[in-house]
């Protein structure tokens, strides 16, 4: 057996500064014994958890499933158990696949490619050994994706239960400039709180990931709504039939958005083409108000909701241009926003100050290397507005 299926323990991959999140959605989903790490949770799941945490998750990266744990020193090390993995009863030497890898502190493997390396090599061996050929590496959309760790002289070897990067909804074949991570733009729905009670508005939309996250999330569409294959239907114990039972539930619970309840405008008309063409891949979509305006040129958007990404980036941030766009920004908040709550995710934390506005809270999230803010304004109806101070 592998080790998975003695203790029944899984591994999430996730972003940088969202462990505490994430762990909250396994939660919610059904995992159990959670212990975050950097950048990842362990936790417990029975089959039909675990395929439920793979289809429902909007915040994960990747779920792996360990096949064995082993002490390694070197390659030597590598290759004697890859030797004793049985390979063929998760791939098929018709299929394809790929390895990811990461090391630390490990003096057999200066970096992850080398380990990735020797872990193909010892599955391709143990195919010739026993049927005199082996299945193709396939970087792309491989068909099994196994994964190695090593931190010291400790390695995991591990299915990848996800298959493709879970932050991939298959909503997005188009992006514009900078595009915002799926599962980043999902955190900040989760944080903001909403769920429908307030009208939803993404002032400067861009490709809309915001908002069809925003559809996904109020709709109950699950995040892998779209997809096909995921890595755990080709685990030795794979049932079929608690799949079909996970995502017919999941999908019953699919409902419909109401008129007006989701709103995104752009100045961009390139990008609001995107956005419309990545909306429509999803259910209810034909219900989100889409204009082609910028926001400084809207009359008022008071009691509800702002969810936003505004353009920046390091290169971006001394341009006269970006700063005038954040204290216009925060102008409009001021002048026109009247009971509203904005949530303004900042790529680069030396704009926040020109917004001029004191957040309620901020929380740090990163957007793939890039570690940013997620500040919350709340416009109070008749209530004088605080100057943003700066913190020491």
């Amino acid at each position: 057996m592998f080790e998975y299926q003695n203790t029944n323990r899984f591994f999430a991959m996730v972003t940088g500064k969202m462990e505490a999140l994430c762990e909250e959605e396994i939660k919610e989903l059904g995992g159990t014994n959670c212990e975050q790490t950097y950048r990842g949770v362990y936790f417990n799941a029975d089959r039909e958890t675990l395929y439920r945490i793979n289809y429902k998750s909007r915040l994960l990266t990747r779920v792996l499933s360990p096949l064995a744990s082993f002490k390694c020193h070197n390659s030597q090390d590598l290759m004697s158990m890859a030797s004793q993995i049985k390979w063929d009863s998760m791939l098929s030497i018709n299929q394809t696949f790929a390895i990811t890898a990461s090391c630390a502190n490990s003096k057999g493997f200066t970096n992850s490619l080398y380990a990735a390396q020797c872990l193909k090599d010892g599955i391709a061996d143990y195919f010739r050994d026993k049927f005199g050929i082996r299945p193709d590496v396939k970087k792309d959309n491989p068909d099994v994706r196994f994964n190695i760790h090593i931190d010291g002289v400790e390695a995991v070897i591990s299915l990848d239960t996800s298959g493709e990067s879970l932050h991939k909804r298959g909503y997005r074949l188009l992006s514009g400039e900078a595009p915002m991570q799926e599962t980043l733009a999902a955190a900040l729905i989760k944080i903001s709180g909403w769920n429908g009670e307030r009208t939803l508005w993404d002032p400067m939309c861009g490709s809309g990931t915001i908002l069809c996250e925003a559809l996904m999330h109020y709709c109950r569409i699950p995040a892998q709504f779209l997809r096909t294959n995921f890595g755990f239907m080709h685990l030795p114990d794979f049932e079929s039939s608690t799949w079909l039972k996970v995502k017919t539930e999941t999908d019953e619970q699919i409902r419909e958005l109401p008129q007006g309840m989701i709103k995104g405008s752009d100045k961009s008309e390139e990008a609001l083409s995107i956005s419309k063409s990545n909306l429509s891949r999803l259910p209810n979509s034909e219900n989100i108000e889409l204009k082609l305006t910028p926001f400084q040129e809207v009359n008022e958007f008071e009691n509800g909701m702002m969810i936003t990404n505004p353009p920046y980036g390091i290169r971006l941030s001394n341009a006269p241009d970006v700063k005038i766009l954040f204290k216009e920004l925060g102008d409009f908040l001021k002048q026109k926003c009247s009971g509203t709550s904005a949530f303004i995710y900042v790529g680069d934390t030396e704009l926040k100050k020109y917004i001029g506005l004191k957040p309620t809270k901020k929380y740090p999230l990163n957007n793939a290397k890039l570690e940013g803010q997620l500040l919350k304004i709340d416009i109070y109806p008749g209530s004088k507005k605080k100057k943003y101070q700066t913190e020491s």
